[in-house]
């Protein structure tokens, strides 16, 4: 089946680039600042009408391009993440900078394979046929980021899209204003000005965008405003992609180890000061295992952040004066295990662990989004199962539990976006993994392979022999 793939724009790095790049993928004539949003899509739909972002060697360039720019402004970057939400240069660099790195790097090393045109077979009536399917761009992108992972949740999905090879219109987040600024001066100097754009700005910019078609929306955030962007791109019938959240549980089962459970959920639970999308909302566990968890819990929150992390320099703080009123209203919930201190004028929560919480109460009426764990006891797993299926499908589910049974039935029984044993958080970092939610949680997926294939179309061609 050779002919069809030579001839008919099978290999991308067949196409020569249209456009000079300097050193960091910039091209020479970089876009004016500022410009409206209907601009700024009327000039990326421009470019990508002109093929320039089609050939294998753009794309790659993109991508070599932003992993320059995050090495040689690692430093820039973790200063504003540290001025928006406390991050300490650690928790910048593990789960926003080098996370971002590992995604650029497995998807340059696997972007031609990914790309190659897939033969399919033909039915007898069509013999002598050939049939294959290619990955096409869909033109021009948007892409809403949130402020508590402000750069690594604007920089993944837009390295698919470029991969994929998008224009793309970025807009990060208002809420992380010094990470937002940084990243609209940094991304035109890197990147190839005429096809990506940054839009900054609040209600009003983000409002003007959605008026404008696109080919593909993907917004990361809360299912509120999920709702918005959904409404917004079924005006044109455009095609989105929404990373929301919920209320991640962890079932904890009988007979585990209530010291390695406790290190393992603490760390993913308080990471970012609990502000993580996938954080592990609240433990359901019977009441003899949730009594051997109280003191653990409370060991391995000292352990990760000392006698006081309000002290220390490992621990994050909330992102505005709206959410630490929020999260503050929620500690009344349950009986303090640990933490319940705040500060207003720092923005600064304790870790904390409710225990003997109803479920009727206010901390488990919505996804807390913050340093707050309340652990909920139920008498056993089917009791467990039947919680979590009365309410809306979650991003993630953990469960702690050495027993094969136990992890087939969660797995069988439950839904949703993820299912992950003993590791909370773990399976963001598995490019291999498609990342996304089901019900409110979201629509669609992402990383590795799974970017190219939401910021594409996937192809049908069918060639007759020549003749």
């Amino acid at each position: 089946m050779p002919s069809p793939f030579s001839a008919r724009l099978s290999d991308p790095s067949s196409e020569p680039s249209s456009e000079p790049f300097s050193e960091r993928g910039t091209m020479s004539h970089p876009a004016p600042t500022p410009e409206r949003p209907a601009e700024a899509v009327a000039r990326l739909r421009a470019a990508f009408r002109t093929g320039r972002t089609r050939p294998l060697a753009w794309r790659t360039a993109q991508l070599h391009a932003l992993r320059t720019l995050l090495t040689e402004e690692a430093a820039a970057l973790a200063d504003a993440l540290h001025r928006d939400l406390g991050k300490s240069a650690y928790e910048a660099h593990r789960t926003e900078i080098g996370f971002t790195i590992r995604e650029i790097d497995h998807t340059l090393e696997h972007l031609e394979d990914w790309l190659r045109p897939q033969p399919a077979d033909v039915p007898e009536h069509l013999a002598g046929a050939s049939a294959w399917t290619q990955y096409d761009p869909l033109g021009v992108v948007l892409v809403i980021a949130p402020w508590n992972y402000p750069a690594q949740l604007l920089l993944t999905p837009l390295l698919g899209a470029l991969a994929a090879g998008n224009a793309v219109v970025a807009k990060p987040s208002e809420l992380a204003p010094a990470t937002s600024a940084v990243l609209a001066r940094l991304l035109p100097q890197y990147l190839d000005a005429d096809a990506v754009a940054v839009v900054e700005g609040g209600v009003p910019e983000t409002t003007e965008l959605l008026a404008e078609r696109f080919d593909h929306i993907f917004y990361t955030g809360n299912g509120t405003v999920g709702r918005i962007v959904m409404a917004a791109a079924a005006r044109h019938l455009t095609p989105v992609t929404l990373e929301l959240g919920g209320k991640s549980p962890v079932f904890v089962d009988r007979g585990t180890d209530p010291q390695e459970v406790a290190r393992r959920l603490a760390a993913g639970k308080f990471l970012n000061a609990g502000q993580t999308c996938v954080a592990p909302d609240y433990v359901l566990t019977d009441p003899e295992t949730a009594r051997a968890l109280e003191p653990a819990l409370a060991r391995a929150v000292e352990e990760l952040y000392g006698p006081d992390p309000a002290a220390g320099d490992r621990y994050g703080r909330i992102v505005n004066e709206r959410h630490f009123d929020r999260l503050t209203a929620l500690l009344d919930s349950g009986r303090v295990v640990t933490g319940g201190d705040s500060d207003r004028d720092t923005k600064y929560i304790a870790p904390t662990v409710l225990a003997d919480v109803d479920p009727d109460a206010p901390v488990m009426q919505e996804e807390i989004f913050g340093p707050v764990l309340p652990v909920v006891t139920v008498p056993g797993l089917d009791e467990a199962i039947a919680f979590i299926n009365d309410r809306d499908k979650p991003l993630a589910l953990y469960a702690f539990t050495d027993s094969p049974a136990v992890r087939e039935r969660l797995a069988a029984e439950t839904s949703s976006g993820g299912l992950s044993f003993g590791l909370p958080l773990a399976h963001l970092t598995v490019p291999e993994l498609p990342f996304g939610g089901v019900g409110e949680s979201g629509m669609g997926n992402y990383h590795g392979r799974y970017s190219l294939e939401t910021f594409s179309h996937r192809k049908a061609l069918l060639a007759e022999p020549p003749r």
